[in-house]
């Protein structure tokens, strides 16, 4: 039996709670459908879910909850926890496993692999309802404050997320040590619903995905454009500074370059399919590197040419599946702010660390104050499948690269199995100004490609030797990325990166003259404004532009006319009259030229 623990909900840990919250829905779940096979029930970040396959009907379909369906299965969550039911541990042999859960084939399937690999076999039971479970959970269902649940949702998931295996239906819940923090993460959900790209994304008139050309291949509207323009500007004299050298590839290459490089036993199933003409077949390329490689191959090369720092925004084509497609996060074509640096060994580390720097300037202007750096290595298990069978370079790498993190004190995590083929590598998360997190950058060493290639140099000896290479990519694609900024920003992008810097408004249609004229000066000195001519009240014109968050608003009428002025409005409400255009003009240059966070 487990062991009481009398904490209140505030002393009792999150997973807890939230991983006895998903058998407390189990439970209600079958008491009010019978039915019902059980399938999991995991906590996940911010909450907990459980997959069920309530069976078909009559006419052979499969049953599904309804979202009406959730307000009386959380009423009888909120009773079973009002019970005070203990959590009670225990454990079986096989053959009482499998005669508890008879009916359940999804827990049988489980206790079988269980057996098969002799590990102890475990349930928990609260009042009536018994699961297959390892724990932990809470000592008794009254640690957990009722009016701190919710059910939120339903969703399909295939089980096991197998595709050939039967769709289960999945109730989302959060669970929480209190009704307060429920309401904070209910507002936060609220506000990341308002910030979701994909809404901004068509509202701000940034991009659209139409069906005829293709899911996951996003249009990019003049807004979005701009977007694209401005970042691609920022990394072009971040890398100027940095001594990188521009390169553009072709979008398509013979079979044998990805067979050479790898990608295609590696990467095939997420490379679009062949195409064959006169004889040889092409791919679309879903990496930069392999053109890349080409570029250095092309002439002899010495230590003195090193290290070679090679960029370009290229576009990449990758076949994701359907289902994992999701706005601008999750893409099938997209542009990547790339390069490639070949060095010698002893030069790795201090590229890697010029490469960590450049992150983190990118993070300090953005103001992206959380993330964190992961580094992914390879698993044994995995050499020769999944990574490049070549354990004493992989051992080397990865130690080469853990060094460099500690010295220069940057924090940073270590995951298996998580590596590219070619070598390990750093991977970024960054979360936004909500708390959202993103998978973004990556930092990689590649000691699989160069000799693949033949990328050789003289050095110091006058031998050849084999260039090292790190791919790297600060800030990932312009599609991942810009879908960030969306959201860190909530649209209200700073001045040097909107689409739209400065909207001039004319009260009535006598000034719209002179509104012209001013937005002509404004576009002559650089700053992207236009003049709103509609026939609207000034009102409504001053709703739209806030609407599409226009930075700074210029309203003019019969006194600024008068008096060669304008009057400024911000997006935020603070306005100034009486400015010259003059003085308008020299502060919004400074603002975009410094990249100023703020107006």
């Amino acid at each position: 039996m487990s062991e009481r623990n009398n904490a209140p909900p505030e002393q009792l840990d999150l997973y807890c709670i939230r991983h006895t919250a998903a058998h407390i829905l189990a439970q209600a779940v079958t008491e009010l459908y019978p039915e019902a096979k059980l399938a999991i029930g995991p906590p996940i970040e911010n909450g907990f879910y459980y997959d069920f396959d309530l069976g078909v009907d009559a006419a052979g379909n499969r049953r599904a909850f309804k979202p009406d369906d959730l307000p009386q299965l959380e009423k009888r969550v909120r009773q079973i926890i009002a019970g005070n039911h203990a959590l009670v541990y225990r454990e079986l042999s096989v053959a009482e496993a499998q005669h508890l859960f008879q009916n359940q084939p999804y827990k049988l399937e489980l206790i079988a692999e269980l057996a098969q690999a002799g590990e102890v076999i475990s349930t928990y039971r609260q009042d009536s309802f018994e699961d297959l479970c390892r724990g932990p959970h809470a000592a008794h269902t009254g640690q957990i404050a009722p009016d701190a649940v919710r059910l939120m949702s339903i969703a399909g998931a295939y089980w096991r997320g197998d595709k050939s295996q039967p769709m289960l239906q999945r109730i989302y819940g959060t669970a929480w040590h209190n009704k307060q923090e429920l309401r904070q993460h209910l507002q936060l959900l609220e506000e990341a619903r308002q910030r979701d790209h994909r809404k901004l994304g068509r509202d701000l008139e940034i991009f659209i995905i139409d069906e005829e050309i293709g899911p996951g291949l996003p249009l990019w509207l003049p807004n979005g454009h701009i977007l694209r323009e401005e970042l691609e500007k920022l990394a072009r004299e971040m890398e100027d500074a940095a001594g990188y050298a521009r390169v553009s590839t072709p979008h398509i290459a013979k079979e044998a370059l990805y067979r050479r490089s790898g990608h295609l036993p590696y990467y095939e199933d997420e490379m679009y399919a062949p195409m064959n003409r006169e004889g040889a077949t092409y791919y679309l390329r879903p990496m930069n590197c392999p053109f890349h490689h080409k570029i250095f191959a092309s002439k002899p090369r010495s230590y003195r040419d090193l290290p070679l720092r090679l960029s370009e925004y290229g576009t990449v084509y990758r076949y994701e599946q359907s289902g994992s497609l999701f706005g601008l996060l999750r893409v099938r074509g997209q542009t990547q702010n790339d390069a490639h640096i070949y060095c010698a060994e002893s030069q790795l580390a201090s590229e890697f660390i010029a490469v960590m720097d450049l992150y983190r300037r990118y993070f300090d202007l953005f103001g992206i104050k959380k993330y964190v750096m992961r580094l992914s290595k390879h698993s044994r298990a995995g050499l020769g499948k999944k990574y490049v069978d070549d354990e004493p370079m992989w051992l080397k790498m990865e130690a080469l690269i853990r060094q460099v993190m500690l010295s220069e004190h940057i924090p940073f995590v270590e995951a298996a199995d998580e590596a590219a083929f070619y070598g390990p590598k750093i991977d970024v998360q960054v979360w936004s100004a909500i708390g959202r997190e993103f998978s973004l950058a990556t930092n990689q060493v590649d000691f699989v490609q160069p000799p693949r290639f033949d990328l050789t140099f003289t050095n110091q000896h006058g031998n050849p030797e084999t260039p090292l290479c790190i791919h790297r990519a600060p800030l990932g694609s312009h599609e991942r990325f810009i879908g960030f900024l969306i959201e860190h920003y909530a649209g209200h992008f700073p001045v040097w990166l909107a689409p739209e810097q400065v909207r001039v408004i004319p009260i009535t249609d006598a000034h719209q003259a002179y509104a012209a004229q001013l937005a002509a000066h404004l576009r002559q000195a650089g700053i992207r404004a236009q003049a709103m001519m509609s026939s609207e009240r000034m009102s409504a014109k001053v709703r739209q532009a806030q609407h599409m968050k226009v930075p700074y608003m210029v309203i003019v009428g019969d006194q600024e006319m008068a008096e060669e002025t304008i009057s400024v409005r911000e997006r935020h409400d603070r306005q100034q009259s009486g400015v010259s255009l003059a003085a308008f003009i020299e502060h919004v240059r400074q603002v975009i030229d410094g990249r100023e966070p703020e107006l």
